[in-house]
């Protein structure tokens, strides 16, 4: 099986990458529904449109990382069809490098419907993978190598990657979505990395949750984002809350906003922005992106944090410590 390196990306796996973005490629359908949840019909007109566009969760937390400015390349799986040239153009377009790993079962795809009010209901398709699907090692040793951080979807095989990248020495961050804080799928995940972000969505106790994170695993920062109340932040053994950021223009629909927020805070930390301002700017990339419609694929650019105009520097002392220690 052969790695498959479009546009740019070969310069990228010879040169430095900032963010290493694995899994979470693919195609969503979206629909624009009158109501969510939507009540039993024969059939509904839809005013807006049922359109295919590229964009899973790494390729926006990829889209959000470029458009901050960091030097970012994205490793996953996409099949010969439609959907992976969508997504091969979302790279090509934004400046993304990308290694395709050949997917016979074909590329990701979903479906997202998307209610008036913002809210989402997604459908996915988890036949466009095989079990025994895994990165070649020599391909995931290589970008390691290059990279300062790797950024780790919970989509399958991105769990077998992980010692992999621990033994590169990189940081690790990963978005564990709506766990119910039970499903065993989502623990290697949840205890291996040094940064978790985590949806309230599904959870009886978040705070809980967050400790139960911390005190398992190797995260120096767990944070459980709330919507429009905003998100919490878990950092020294103390949780805070962290407010939502007032959106810049009408929200339209909430997708893809966890995925903006885990990319501004993570340009936060290698900037060696202290936690706090760090979740501030991922408050306002989410909002952003909450006025974005889902067909289209924007994200917030480094004019849009405050005190981020320049170019990111190095990784402090301190961040760079942690991030070798995964303390």
């Amino acid at each position: 099986m052969s790695a498959e390196i479009d546009g740019d990306a070969a310069g990228d796996v010879a040169g430095d990458i900032d963010v290493l973005v694995l899994g979470g490629a693919g195609v969503d359908t979206i629909v624009y529904v009158p109501e969510l949840p939507l009540p039993y019909a024969d059939s509904y007109m839809i005013d807006g449109g049922i359109r295919a566009r590229a964009g899973q969760t790494g390729d926006f937390v990829a889209l959000g990382l470029a458009a901050l400015g960091l030097r970012t390349h994205h490793l996953d799986f996409l099949g010969d069809d439609p959907e992976g040239d969508l997504v091969r153009a979302l790279h090509r377009d934004r400046g993304i490098g990308l290694t395709a790993i050949p997917q016979p079962a074909g590329t990701k795809r979903a479906v997202n419907m998307v209610s008036p009010d913002g809210r989402r209901l997604s459908l996915y398709d988890n036949s466009r993978s095989r079990p025994d699907d895994r990165f070649p090692e020599d391909t995931l040793r290589a970008l390691a190598a290059a990279s300062r951080h790797a950024h780790v979807s919970i989509t399958h095989p991105c769990a077998e990657a992980l010692p992999v990248l621990r033994e590169a020495g990189v940081g690790i961050s990963t978005d564990l979505h709506n766990w119910d804080g039970e499903n065993p799928y989502h623990e290697a995940f949840a205890y291996e990395a040094d940064v978790v972000f985590v949806s309230v969505t599904a959870l009886p106790d978040p705070h809980a949750t967050m400790r139960r994170i911390a005190a398992r695993g190797r995260a120096e920062v767990v944070v459980a984002t709330a919507g429009a109340e905003g998100a919490y932040l878990l950092t020294g053994g103390e949780v805070t809350h962290v407010p939502a950021a007032a959106p810049p223009a009408p929200v339209i629909d909430s997708n893809g906003a966890g995925d903006a927020f885990a990319a501004a805070f993570l340009f936060g930390r290698l900037r060696g922005e202290p936690p706090r301002r760090c979740a501030e700017y991922g408050a306002l990339a989410g909002a952003y992106a909450c006025t974005v419609p889902a067909t289209e694929s924007a994200a917030l650019s480094r004019a849009g944090l405050p005190g981020a105009a320049t170019a990111p520097g190095a990784v402090t002392a301190p961040a760079a410590a942690a991030s070798q220690s995964g303390a």
